[in-house]
């Protein structure tokens, strides 16, 4: 009978980290993630794995936390889900992101060459990393790194370090090059969810919606959900299908890094009219942008050319915006309705 393999989830109590274990039980793995040391005991994307899953403290900016995990379970993959990716976090604190999204993976790279060196390693990259580069329609691996934002800037120096180790280190690392992807496991800092969970409550008629990253209501006095700019494009596919990519760049026999992505482009206002008209309500009359959380520096309009991907990984999307965004607000509503909001 084949040996049963040991996965480390890195950061397995975000959304792609949740649905990542979900998908590696399904295949027969033992599942060990990494969560940060908190007092908090609730972490709602995975408490339904609990008991499933075996659960330890780690932190990308704790060395020798990362070495015992590797110590420990000798894990067969190692995935990388963890960074500080709120956008709006980048720009207040570049010092925190440079630490965790930069430095981060590095540690990780080296508590699993140190102490567990038959690991293949994931490492989650971001689209990010070609933040500013013009003239490009359609991204695929082959196109130039130029971060023009902190997060950004952290994943490209995270990103070049997967071909140092390799090279240096004859590890096998890869990258996915992964485009904006979304569920409704995904924080409410996210212009996805915050548009998802602005309708549920205007929907439901919420008197205390929750608040958005400026500490204020998520929905403004006169049924306003207040966002960035609404004419900002991103290609947005489903968190559930793109940790199957990552799964899947495991499997090969050779490393190499991936774009993923849906080739399509939609703005912020395309997003919004998806997530109204669901509901039977005008997006124009509950949305308006406001300057305050603008970026300093917007990423190019471009499309994630997953054709590699395709052809070598036998990967493509399953889900697309419009019905992302239906799946999304219909699990906030119902999100609203079991947690008794008012």
């Amino acid at each position: 009978m084949e040996k049963q393999k040991t996965a480390v989830i890195v950061g397995v109590s975000s959304q792609d980290g949740s649905y990542l274990a979900e998908l590696l039980l399904e295949k027969g793995y033992k599942v060990v993630g990494s969560i940060r040391r908190s007092t908090a005991m609730v972490h709602e994307n995975i408490e339904h794995l609990k008991g499933k899953i075996i659960l330890e403290a780690a932190d990308l900016i704790d060395q020798e936390s990362l070495n015992r995990v590797m110590i420990k379970y000798q894990p067969d993959e190692v995935y990388n889900i963890a960074a500080q990716s709120v956008p709006g976090d980048a720009w207040s604190h570049p010092f925190y992101t440079g630490e965790v999204t930069a430095l981060g993976p590095v540690r990780v790279f080296e508590a699993v060459r140190h102490f567990a060196p038959h690991a293949k390693v994931y490492q989650a990259t971001s689209r990010e990393i070609l933040g500013g580069v013009k003239g490009v329609d359609r991204a695929n691996e082959s196109t130039p790194l130029f971060a023009n934002n902190p997060y950004g800037i952290a994943k490209a120096y995270a990103h070049m370090m997967i071909n140092c180790y390799r090279e240096s280190y004859g590890m096998f690392v890869c990258g996915g090059i992964l485009f904006n992807h979304e569920s409704p496991r995904r924080s409410l800092h996210f212009v996805t969810r915050k548009i998802s969970m602005g309708v549920a409550c205007i929907k439901l008629g919420i008197q205390n919606p929750p608040v958005n990253e400026l500490g204020e209501p998520m929905v403004d006095a006169q049924g306003r959900i207040h966002l960035g700019d609404l004419n900002a494009m991103r290609d947005w596919g489903y968190s559930k299908d793109y940790v199957e990519a990552m799964w899947l760049m495991l499997q090969q026999e050779k490393p190499k890094d991936y774009v993923i992505g849906t080739d399509t482009n939609y703005s912020i206002k395309d997003a919004c009219k998806a997530a109204f008209d669901h509901v039977g309500m005008n997006w124009e009359d509950h949305v308006m942008s406001n300057e305050r959380l603008l970026r300093p520096t917007e990423i190019t309009d471009m499309r994630g050319d997953y054709s590699l991907a395709k052809k070598e990984l036998g990967w493509e999307p399953k889900v697309f915006m419009k019905e992302l965004m239906e799946i999304m607000v219909d699990a906030d509503i119902e999100w609203l309705k079991s947690h008794n909001v008012k």
